[in-house]
């Protein structure tokens, strides 16, 4: 009996260590999405194997999802992804927005994106695919710069000077390219003035991707997320951007009214 008594906060101390690396590992693919075991041990600080125990153990509990199964990479679920939205209040946004978006989506026969923002960055949190065979793909959950994309440049437009001067110190460490912030402050310049953001074939992040982004706001006129078309840039002409952005706007604007009767 006194044995087993010794035994117990060794146990437990080895109990907490699991439990504290499961959750570790869970934090970095959420940011780093999708991510291999490999990254994932090599940022954590953690042993592969207990890596590879704690991803088993958050996809059996529905936390996580092999996102690529060819190259063994992982991403979180619509179920993690739901709870942070409900902890942060902001269920309604995504329970409004769909069938905006999925309207859009038939409108258009394009990939539409819902994000909303946290922080420096933007986090899918819906989307509507087109059923074309070509088409651009992001997996709910997926975490980019604001100042990588469409919706983020049309956010920043909403914002006051001194935000996006904060923004544009942040760094992209994970990323090969970065903007050149002198066209970026162009861009938002002009997206204040039209009311939509574009991504071109000159973009850094995707330049293989055309975009146009509208801000959604919460009802006290802040940007909070984004609504936003992307087509494969072989597909993409400038005279749609005359049918498309007023689509896109309306649809970020329905969205706010939306959220500001509920």
């Amino acid at each position: 009996m006194q044995e087993e008594e010794a035994d117990k906060p060794a146990s437990s101390v080895r109990s907490m260590n699991s439990v504290l690396s499961t959750l570790r590992v869970f934090e970095e693919v959420a940011q780093r999405q999708p991510v291999g075991v490999s990254e994932l041990s090599r940022c954590t600080e953690i042993p592969k194997s207990t890596v590879q125990r704690g991803l088993i153990t958050l996809q059996q509990a529905g936390w996580l999802k092999v996102v690529d199964a060819e190259r063994a990479r992982w991403g979180v679920t619509t179920k993690a992804l739901s709870l942070g939205l409900r902890s942060a209040g902001e269920v309604d946004l995504k329970e409004v927005a769909e069938p905006v978006i999925k309207r859009l989506a038939a409108e258009t026969n394009e990939t539409v994106m819902l994000a909303t923002r946290d922080g420096d960055s933007l986090v899918i949190v819906a989307s509507q695919d087109t059923d074309q065979v070509v088409r651009v793909v992001l997996d709910v959950g997926t975490r980019v710069p604001l100042l990588a994309t469409s919706g983020g440049t049309a956010i920043m437009a909403l914002l006051d000077e001194a935000e996006v001067d904060e923004l544009l110190t942040h760094e992209l460490p994970d990323f090969a390219q970065t903007p050149d912030f002198t066209a970026l402050r162009r861009d938002i310049a002009q997206t204040a003035k039209r009311g939509y953001a574009l991504n071109g074939s000159s973009s850094w992040y995707r330049p293989q991707v055309s975009s146009i982004g509208a801000a959604i706001t919460n009802p006290a006129g802040r940007p909070v997320a984004a609504i936003t078309l992307a087509v494969p840039d072989t597909r993409y002409t400038r005279v749609q951007e005359k049918t498309f952005a007023p689509l896109v706007v309306a649809a970020a604007a329905e969205v706010s009214r939306l959220l500001a009767a509920g």
